[in-house]
């Protein structure tokens, strides 16, 4: 499971980019889950590190889900038309 931090804003984007398609690439399985239920605060940078996520799990032949997206963010999404891409996950 990738675990999202309690805060992912522009500041912490690049590096968290960078952990959670490390930890893409070493976990096993051919699903990726990113786990979310930890973020707390955030900005419309969050939305582009799941994007690059997903990238990089269907790159490695992973799918690709999200767990406890927070509904702002979830509307965030939405308005970006990007909600698709992020399916929710257990």
């Amino acid at each position: 499971m990738l675990v999202l931090p309690a805060e992912l804003t522009h500041a912490q984007a690049t590096a968290c980019s960078r952990m959670l398609a490390q930890a893409v690439r070493s976990e096993a399985g051919s699903a990726a889950l990113a786990d979310a239920s930890a973020l707390a605060r955030f900005d419309s940078s969050a939305l582009a590190v799941l994007l690059e996520c997903r990238r990089e799990a269907l790159a490695h032949g992973k799918s690709f889900a999200v767990g406890h997206l927070p509904p702002r963010l979830r509307e965030l999404a939405g308005l970006y038309g990007v909600a698709e891409l992020l399916p929710a996950g257990a």
